[in-house]
């Protein structure tokens, strides 16, 4: 009792919060209703670098898209008392976009952020295969088949998209975010190998995937938003990380983390989608999460569309995948763990 008298008084504290920041700009809010509701509509679509995986705290919303009240899409709507229609959802493609989420767009949305792409080029197989040691990877092949994709038919996909969520809301600012690079040169975690030429290749894909994004948004005359400078010096085994190496839960991994979305996303994505940069102070961290079950309840009423898409989940190496494959190629498996 005393836990739940505590988790409802940090709610009541961050909506008075809300409340007088927003009676101090000149904005009313009512008793009791989300500031997030007041305002004008802003819908996010795509994936889990926008639904907030990693951020380790999700809306109880029905779904496994694991939205989080800590990913940018919240701390920007909650800093600008934006209506927010939370559809970005974890394992999202292109399609799932169109097929999930377009029908949230309307004539009156006035905001937009989407991420997607990385799922259709494979991202979590990618990291799969790469985690493997040397021996038993075939890492350049993998990063060949995702470049490949990204080259040749994200192009399109993205372009036909694009196309579509200016139908949808022809009145609306649209920024598409890309991806940070996920690593600087070392591998800190154990349980993964990547080496350095992997890290080196996989980051080249970031960039590669970013350009083509930027390319797409562009001719749709979209705002596009390229995190990879920001997060330099952040990235997986950095001194401070804002983007988690192998974690547990394990899907968790690979994704930027709530200092990512906080520090990194947030300015960023915030600047051309509003005109002015964000910077998510406590206070507005905790504005965001008191709006955690009004997101969560809008949400609900997409519960059975959401289910349509599959969450994709970074493999880590196991023991027993390791032996599989050190028997098909002569490997000591004891032995290369004992000097690894």
């Amino acid at each position: 009792m005393n836990g739940l008298t505590f988790r409802l008084s940090k709610v009541r504290l961050a909506v008075s919060l809300t409340s007088t920041a927003l009676l101090g700009a000149g904005l009313a809010v009512a008793p009791g209703s989300p500031a997030a509701a007041a305002g004008e509509p802003y819908v996010a679509l795509g994936d889990s670098y926008s639904s907030g995986v990693g951020t380790r705290s999700y809306l109880s919303d029905g779904s496994a898209c694991k939205r989080s009240t800590l990913a940018y899409p919240s701390l920007v709507a909650a800093a600008k008392s934006y209506s927010l229609n939370f559809r970005a959802c974890s394992g999202a493609v292109v399609a799932d976009v169109t097929s999930s989420q377009l029908s949230a767009l309307s004539s009156s949305t006035r905001y937009v952020t989407i991420s997607v792409g990385g799922n259709d080029a494979g991202f979590a197989d990618v990291i799969t295969e790469c985690a493997l040691p040397a021996w038993a990877s075939d890492c350049a092949g993998a990063v060949a088949g995702a470049q490949s994709y990204i080259r040749n038919t994200l192009p399109g996909s993205l372009g036909t998209l694009y196309s579509r969520i200016r139908s949808a809301a022809p009145n609306a600012k649209v920024v598409v975010v890309g991806y940070p690079k996920l690593f600087m040169g070392e591998d800190c975690n154990a349980f993964t190998w990547f080496s350095p030429q992997d890290e080196a290749i996989l980051n080249d894909t970031a960039v590669l995937l970013n350009n083509t994004t930027a390319s797409r948004a562009s001719a749709a005359g979209f705002s596009f938003v390229n995190p990879i400078s920001r997060f330099t010096g952040h990235a997986v085994c950095d001194d401070v990380e804002w983007v988690n190496g192998l974690s547990n839960p394990i899907e968790e991994s690979f994704h930027a983390n709530a200092a990512g979305h906080r520090d990194g996303y947030t300015p960023l994505v915030s600047s051309p989608l509003t005109g002015a940069a964000v910077a998510a102070t406590p206070a507005l961290v905790d504005a965001a999460e008191a709006t955690g079950p009004a997101q969560a309840a809008r949400q609900r009423k997409y519960a059975a569309l959401d289910r349509h898409i599959e969450p994709k989940v970074f493999q880590p190496p196991t023991r027993e995948r390791l032996q599989k494959l050190a028997d098909q190629r002569g490997v000591d498996l004891d032995a290369w763990l004992a000097t690894h």
